[in-house]
């Protein structure tokens, strides 16, 4: 597999370096940092204790338990490498440079970056400074960051003008080490390459490094006396508990720009971030947005802070939501790939804009360069385009326009239509229409979705909206007590749906048949033989010789006939959860470390001495029921494989007897003949080869 390597590491391996990443990856945020580290190293005794230098900047990154080898991970950790000691750091910004340069055509070098340099340095009061930086650059070297090689305004005609900057710049001064970040989307474009640069690609963070910037995030809180150490721990052991407990939580938060937003939303909204997935996708909307329409400071050089978004519209926040909503549902329709967040047409989202403005005085043109320099809910995305930072985002802003916008009837033709694109939609566009009143949309949906019961072998999209008709009525807390009179029906008709997933393996996926059974027993499964003892089936094997082993087995495992001179019956399902249960309730016995989920999914995690105990309890309890001489124990290894391939002869029909009618079924075999077995030696349920989807 590829090799993590930090990009310090990179950096200092790399003279020409290109630090490729998308929107709030940390590019920006990796070259302020070295910049501040090298200075503060350069400015020794001179900076603050708290200041970044190369201790700092070499310390060693946080390491997940999965990533070290297995009983060699030290306490002292390797510091990263840099090997350059405290080079003299420059900044340039790229979007500032291009703002500087000559009509687009025109010739354009090194010196360009220099006339930028000394009006940075003018303006921080330091205008006799530009002669002494190029004297050392040129003579002792340094390390030069150009960040946003793709972000400048009118990208797509100033390339090559920027190319020939960069390059220029490099090439006269071979001293110097060279930083250069980009966007990949844009940099993966060849008319975009730097001539004789490597380029490495930012990696999500890792679990231990989302626990290091979430330390480090609180490690600042408390010395701005925002919180005592000891509420900083406990916001940080809430927060981390979220991340590891939440999958779709925990992928927003590999990357930093929604890591921050997360640490945010915890140190201003309260202890911790909302529970319910869509409450989470509102205040992280609000604050991207809020992010997006504040006031900004004005340009270097300007006395004002320019308006925010709002006041220079003249337009309210819910004006401006509401064209961003239906944005995001029409860009989410249009996109022809599933993954990823689509593409907006810059002039899309100014006519949305202007829409919500009353004011008739909003110039085009300022207001594309009003745009330009935000980011938050959206982020540019190439020449003349924008995107969502994440399509979580873009699913949900879709979600509030259909939770507006004939619901629930739109919402749910779209489902039919075309489910993978619209399933998370589907879910969050429930979750948004109920808030405040969870019952009435949440059954306007559900009956919309699962108008019956399903019928066998019922189309694809009959059985995608039954299970997010399940999903629905889960997730708003619809069901169990919170189950209305009125609305009992509704529920069993959305119950006996999903029960006609799970038992038939041909209408879903087996992931979401899966899924349909954890929904299931949310709701409370009916079905007795996978919720109470009393309830559990077994299926009748026959007497007889049966192949056992597999080519493809342990050394000692090949093919060899056994013959097993006795009947007996093996339990249709695996023992759930909810079956543990009632035995662990019945008899006192210590639930020691087993485990299950819903209460219809396998019990884990159970001992031998447990099961064996927990065989013996049945014994007893079904004494009624059994025949002389019969007890319920573990299946043996053969009678385990027997069960599973079946023997020689097999059952004409399937025989499953609840435990009531066991004494009569086992003293004499099924009725029926037994047929010859078509592939005695299989090594999966079905014919040919392992497939992960049956």
């Amino acid at each position: 597999r590829l090799r993590r390597r930090s990009a310090l590491d990179m950096l200092d391996g790399e003279a020409r370096l290109v630090v490729l990443g998308g929107p709030g990856s940390g590019k920006s945020t990796f070259v302020s940092y070295v910049a501040q580290a090298l200075a503060g190293e350069r400015l020794g005794a001179e900076a603050p204790a708290a200041e970044p230098n190369l201790k700092t900047l070499r310390a060693p990154l946080p390491e997940d338990s999965t990533e070290a080898d297995a009983g060699e991970r030290k306490t002292a950790r390797k510091p990263q490498p840099w090997r350059h000691g405290a080079l003299m750091p420059v900044v340039v910004t790229l979007r500032d440079l291009a703002a500087q340069l000559p009509a687009a055509g025109e010739a354009v070098g090194a010196e360009n970056v220099w006339r930028y340099l000394a009006a940075e340095l003018k303006t921080a009061a330091l205008p006799g400074a530009e002669g002494a930086l190029r004297q050392h650059l040129l003579q002792e070297g340094g390390l030069v960051m150009f960040d946003g090689l793709d972000e400048v305004p009118d990208a797509k005609q100033r390339r090559e003008q920027i190319k020939r900057v960069v390059e220029d710049f490099a090439a006269s001064h071979g001293r110097c080490r060279i930083l250069v970040t980009s966007r990949t989307y844009a940099y993966q474009k060849q008319d975009w390459r730097l001539e004789g640069f490597a380029q490495a690609p930012l990696a999500p963070f890792t679990p231990a490094q989302i626990e290091a910037f979430v330390r480090a995030w609180y490690a600042h809180m408390v010395l701005s006396v925002r919180f005592s150490a000891a509420e900083a721990e406990a916001r940080i052991e809430l927060l981390l508990r979220q991340v590891q407990r939440n999958p779709r939580v925990a992928e927003l938060a590999e990357r930093p720009l929604l890591l921050t937003l997360f640490a945010r939303l915890q140190t201003d909204k309260g202890a911790t971030l909302p529970e319910k997935r869509e409450e989470l996708y509102h205040a992280s909307v609000d604050m991207l947005l809020n992010d997006w329409e504040r006031m900004k400071p004005g340009r270097t050089g300007a006395s004002e802070p320019e308006p925010s978004l709002t006041e220079w519209l003249n337009a309210s926040h819910d004006a401006i939501r509401k064209e961003l909503n239906q944005l995001a549902f029409e860009a989410h329709r249009d996109q022809a790939d599933l993954q990823g967040m689509a593409s907006i047409e810059q002039d899309k989202l100014v006519a949305a804009l202007l829409r919500a403005s009353p004011n008739p005085e909003v110039k085009v043109a300022r207001l594309r360069e009003y745009l330009r320099d935000r980011a938050g809910i959206l982020v540019e995305h190439g020449v003349g385009m924008v995107q969502f930072p994440h399509r979580t985002f873009q699913e949900y802003l879709a979600a509030c326009h259909l939770a507006n916008d004939d619901y629930p009837d739109k919402l749910a033709g779209l489902l039919r239509e075309e489910v993978l694109r619209w399933r998370e939609v589907t879910l969050l566009a429930a979750a948004h229409a109920a808030r405040g009143n969870a019952e009435h949309p949440t059954w306007l949906l559900a009956e919309e979705l699962c108008p019956n019961v399903l019928a066998a072998h019922a189309p694809a999209a009959q059985a995608w909206a039954a299970l997010l008709a399940g999903q629905v009525v889960v997730a708003a807390g619809q069901h169990g007590a919170a189950c209305k009179p009125r609305n009992l029906d509704k529920l069993k008709a959305v119950r006996d749906s999903l029960k006609g997933l799970v038992l038939d393996a041909h209408q879903l996926p087996t992931l979401e048949r899966a899924l349909a059974g954890r929904v299931l027993a949310e709701l409370g499964d009916p079905r007795p033989e996978v919720s109470t003892l009393e309830g559990m089936q077994f299926c009748w094997v026959p007497a007889g010789p049966f192949t056992m082993g597999s080519e493809a087995a342990f050394q000692g495992g090949r093919p060899h006939e056994v013959n097993l001179t006795y009947a007996y019956a093996i339990g249709r399902f695996p023992v759930t959860a909810a079956q543990w249960g009632e035995y662990l309730q019945s008899t006192g016995a210590d639930a020691g470390a087993a485990r299950g989920g819903g209460g219809n999914e396998p019990v884990v995690r159970v001992n031998w001495h447990e099961a064996q105990a927990f065989c013996a309890h049945l014994t007893r309890t079904w004494a009624a029921h059994l025949p002389p001489g019969w007890r319920v124990n573990l299946p043996s290894e053969a009678e385990w494989e027997k069960a599973a391939r079946g023997g020689h002869q097999l059952p004409t029909a399937l025989a499953a007897w609840p435990v009531a009618g066991l004494a009569a079924a086992l003293s004499a075999p099924p009725p029926g003949p037994l047929q010859p077995n078509p592939r005695p030696a299989r090594e999966w349920p079905w014919a040919g080869e392992f497939d992960a989807t049956l």
